[in-house]
Order: structure tokens, then C-alpha cells, then sequence
């Protein structure tokens, strides 16, 4: 049950649980006087708007955070060129039976774990904020477990892949190559069950640079190992170099832990620890990560399987040929523009649940507000280079001169559509990091699926638009949701969401926030990664 909108003798609680004056913590003093009560309120209230000053010093604290992130999320993007690069090189087959493996795996595995992991970001960030490490802990190795019990239904559709492909009359040839690779990537499973949560653990305490230096050290392992194993087995070799790469990650940051250790940053300070309540039973926090878990996991997929879904219908266009490669080729796009929105959603959600969960509301608030303002104008940046650049950037993908002119007719629709994607995946950030990640599976759902869908097939094959009506089509779906996504998060009550975050990881006053107490050094929490 959520607890009710934050009344005046709420603020007054909180006010006394901030302004005892021989505690700089907080703890009222009994004698506190009406008049004083009424003057911090009515202090606050003053600050109601966000100041310049406030949103600066959060971005120096997201940088902090964003630009570790943005470099694993572009070593990602490589690691995944590097595999249809070397599938390439191996023929027109195996470049097509790898293409349709992918796929699959994109949609029955890997989004579903990717979601699924996602259940744990706001406990954990704010666990970190309110200072219950064992909670975060706890979290941490029961994700593991969910997406290791997940990934037994998974791997049992992985292994009947060429059965499911012949069903739906896929060339026979394609589906045998698509099914080895499917069965030499079973391990992949267990490692982005452990790789996910790992991330995600690091990134809510504030702290992604261990894992972004083991991950480029696993990536430069990557080229050679693919090119070796690709040479000697096929297809099979680009599947058994990608989990290695995973589980060289995971290796090198357990190493990293056991040996270096995780020393503390500067720029973050413990926080005063809050009042936390009597361990919750094991069925309660299992029941609250299922109760994340399974609407993040609904909102990653309905987005990822909308992508997949439109390359599908783009073979049933005229001249499938064409419209295949440039789909391709658009999907390419869109992953790269996908590093900077999908790092300010992460950098975002720790923000906002480590602060709820330190029971500053207002420092959540100026989180949100700079991580808006930065997808905004990452968005513009997006559009100017898919306009400036939509003649050479599809010359790096092909020669064919109809794949080119198609998408140098499309670019400027999906630089459009990252104008509006932007905002929203930030957007999404904030409702996770608050710990509502089932208003965005719903604003997906109605998104891509009430609107985008319909108006791509009306455009694409009633209008006979072709593969520019399917582009406008996900270009309405983004537009809907980055405004549902931005109003939410406009009309987000902050005091309220405290709250609620700490009945989700332990209960206890929020603090109230004056300008004083925003003035003060961030607070955060640096700490070995497994408690």
C-alpha cells in the first residue's frame, strides 16, 4: 500500500527530523516553537523551483557516474559489430543463419534477462542511499538466481531453434546455421546471468569504472579471440568468443575486487545513516524484486521486440532485398545514437534512488531535471547528424546505390525519432530509479503497440509509404511516449516518492531539504562490491 501525498504535519515531522540543533543529523528538539515550525516550512517553500546552481553541481556528480558508462555502453556496441563483422567475412550464409540467430536470441533471451535485471536497480540504489548495504547484497544474489532460473526455460527454446525456424518456413539452410549458433551461445546465458546484476550493483552505488576497465580489457581480447575461433569453426567460433569475452569480464572484475580493491572517490561522501527497520522475511523481498522485476522486464521487451518486428515486416515490402540491408543498416544507427540516451537513464536511475533512498527528495528532483536537460540536447545533436551526415554514413555499411538512397531518405526520420527517444529513455530512467517501472511497461505497451504498430502497417502498406511508413510509424510510437514518459516524470511528487523509498528498503524520516543542507558535498556510498 502506498503511502498517502505529503501533508503539512507530514513536512513538519520531517522538518524536526532535520533541524535539531545539537545533532546535525536531524532528531527534533521537543521544545521547537510553532513559529520556527512554520518559518522552515515556509523556507522550503521558497525553494521550490530549482536553482542554476543546484542543477550544475548535479551534473558534475552525473559526470561522475555517466561518462564510465557511456564508454561500456560504446564497447558494448563494438564487441556486437565485431561478431557481424567476422560472420560476414565467413559467407552470405553464415551472415544471414548468424543475422536470424541473433534476432532470436535478442528476443527470447537476452532482452528478457536484460529486463529481468532491471528489477533490482531501484531497490539497490536506493538500499545504497538509505545505507542498508545487507539488503543490496541480498538483492544482488537473488537476481543471479532469477535470471539463472530464467535462463533454463531460455535455453531449452535456444536449443530447438532450427525446429521453431522450419515451422515458419526459414530457409532450411539459414535455420541449421542459425541453431549452431544458438547452441554454442547456451553458456552466454549464465554469464549475462551474473554480467547483468553485476552492472547493475556497481552502477547504483556510483560506481562503474571498475567494470568499464575490465570490460575494455575483455573487448581487446575479443578481436583476436573472434578472428581465431571464427577461422576455425565457423560461425560456431563467433557464439564461443562472445560468452568467453562475458565471462573474461566477470573474471577480471573479481580479480580487480580481490586484489586492488575498490578505493574510495572523492567526490562521494557516506551519508548519515538513516533508521532502518527489522530485516524484512525472505518471501517479502523476493515478492518486492518479482513486483520490479517482471514490469521492467515487460517494458524492455515491448520495446526491443518492436525493433525486431519492424526488420520482419521490412521483408515484406517490395524489393525485400533492399529494404532488409537498409534496415540493417538502421538498426546500426539507432544502437550508436542508443549509447547517450541509455547512459543518462542509467546514470539517472542511480541518482534518483540513491537520493530517495537518503531521503532527499530535492536532490532527486535536480537529478531528474539534469538528466532532462542533457537528453534534450543530445537529442538536437542526434538530429544534426543523421541530417549532415545521412549521405557517408550509409557508404560505411554498403556500395548498393538503392540501400543508399533509401537511407539517406529515412536518416532524417530517425534522427526525428531519437529526438523524442532520448527524452523518453532518460524519462524511463527517473520512473525506475523511483521505482515505478510499471507506468513505463504501460506507456510502452499503448506506445509502440496502440499506435506505433498501427500506423506503420497503415503507412507502410496501406499508403504503400514502404519502409519510410514503417519509420514514421516508430517515429509516432516515440513521440507518444516521450510525452507520457516527460509528463510523469514533470508531475513526479518527490517528498511523496521518498517516502515510498524508504518503505521499500527500510523505514525512517525524510529529510528536509533547505538550501543549506543542498550546498553540502554529494553523499554516496563506496564500498568493496560484494558485502
Amino acid at each position: 500500500m502506498q503511502p498517502p501525498p505529503p501533508s503539512l504535519s507530514f513536512s513538519l515531522a520531517r522538518a524536526r527530523a532535520h533541524t535539531r540543533p545539537e545533532n546535525k543529523r536531524g532528531c527534533c528538539s521537543p521544545a521547537m516553537s510553532k513559529e520556527r515550525k512554520k518559518r522552515m516550512v515556509a523556507e522550503n517553500q521558497i525553494q521550490e523551483y530549482l536553482t542554476m546552481a543546484e542543477v550544475l553541481e548535479e551534473l558534475k556528480r552525473m559526470k561522475a557516474i555517466g561518462l564510465p558508462i557511456i564508454a561500456i555502453n560504446l564497447v558494448g556496441y563494438l564487441k556486437g559489430m565485431v561478431s557481424v563483422v567476422f560472420m560476414g567475412r565467413l559467407g552470405r550464409l553464415e551472415l544471414a543463419g548468424g543475422a536470424l540467430a541473433v534476432g532470436f536470441t535478442n528476443i527470447t533471451g537476452y532482452s528478457v534477462l536484460a529486463g529481468l535485471a532491471m528489477g533490482m536497480e531501484p531497490i539497490c540504489s536506493q538500499a545504497f542511499g538509505s545505507r542498508n548495504l545487507p539488503l543490496a547484497a541480498r538483492t544482488l544474489r537473488r537476481t543471479i538466481l532469477m535470471l539463472l532460473a530464467a535462463s533454463v526455460p531460455i535455453a531449452m527454446l535456444w536449443i530447438n531453434l532450427q525446429a521453431v525456424m522450419l515451422a515458419l518456413h526459414q530457409d532450411p539452410d539459414v535455420a541449421r546455421v542459425a541453431a549452431r549458433y544458438c547452441r554454442f551461445a547456451l553458456p552466454d546465458l549464465a554469464a549475462n546471468s551474473l554480467l547483468h546484476p553485476v552492472r547493475i550493483y556497481l552502477r547504483s552505488k556510483g560506481m562503474p569504472r571498475p567494470l568499464m576497465w575490465c570490460l575494455s580489457l575483455a573487448f581487446a581480447l575479443h578481436v583476436p579471440l573472434t578472428a581465431v575461433l571464427s577461422s576455425a569453426l565457423g560461425v560456431a567460433g563467433v557464439a564461443i568468443a562472445t560468452f568467453i569475452t562475458n565471462f573474461d569480464t566477470i573474471i577480471f572484475l573479481l580479480a580487480y575486487v580481490t586484489y586492488a580493491g575498490i578505493p574510495d572517490d572523492p567526490i562521494y561522501a557516506p551519508p548519515p545513516p538513516l533508521p532502518t527497520s527489522a530485516p524484512s522475511k525472505p518471501t517479502a523481498e523476493w515478492a518486492s524484486l518479482l513486483r520490479l522485476a517482471l514490469p521492467s522486464c515487460l517494458g524492455v521487451c515491448l520495446e526491443w521486440w518492436w525493433y525486431e518486428l519492424m526488420t520482419m515486416a521490412s521483408g515484406y515490402l517490395s524489393k525485400p532485398h533492399v529494404t532488409l540491408a537498409t534496415s540493417a543498416i538502421v538498426i546500426q544507427t539507432t544502437s550508436l545514437m542508443y549509447t547517450l540516451p541509455v547512459t543518462l537513464s542509467a546514470s539517472v536511475s542511480a541518482r534518483v534512488g540513491n537520493e530517495l533512498g537518503a531521503g532527499r527528495p530535492r536532490r532527486a528532483r535536480a537529478a531528474a531535471a539534469a538528466a532532462m536537460g542533457l537528453a534534450v540536447f543530445g537529442s538536437c545533436l542526434a538530429l544534426l547528424w543523421t541530417i549532415l551526415g545521412r549521405e557517408a554514413w550509409g557508404r560505411v555499411f554498403t556500395e548498393d546505390v538503392e540501400v543508399l538512397e533509401l537511407t539517406k531518405t529515412v536518416l532524417p526520420v530517425i534522427g526525428l525519432c531519437e529526438l523524442a527517444n532520448c527524452p523518453q529513455t532518460t524519462g524511463c530512467g527517473v520512473l525506475r530509479g523511483s521505482a515505478r517501472p510499471a507506468v513505463g511497461a504501460v506507456i510502452n505497451l499503448y506506445s509502440f503497440y496502440l499506435v506505433g504498430a498501427p500506423v506503420a502497417i497503415v503507412l507502410a502498406f496501406g499508403l504503400d509509404w514502404g519502409f519510410v511508413g514503417l519509420c514514421l510509424g516508430l517515429l509516432a510510437a516515440q513521440v507518444v511516449c516521450a510525452i507520457s514518459v516527460t509528463s510523469v516524470a514533470f508531475h513526479t511528487d518527490w517528498d511523496s516518492e521518498a517516502s515510498k523509498a524508504l518503505h521499500l528498503v527500510g523505514t525512517g524520516e525524510v529529510l528536509l531539504e533547505g538550501p543549506k543542507d543542498m550546498a553540502q558535498e554529494e553523499s554516496g556510498i563506496l564500498t568493496q562490491v560484494f558485502c
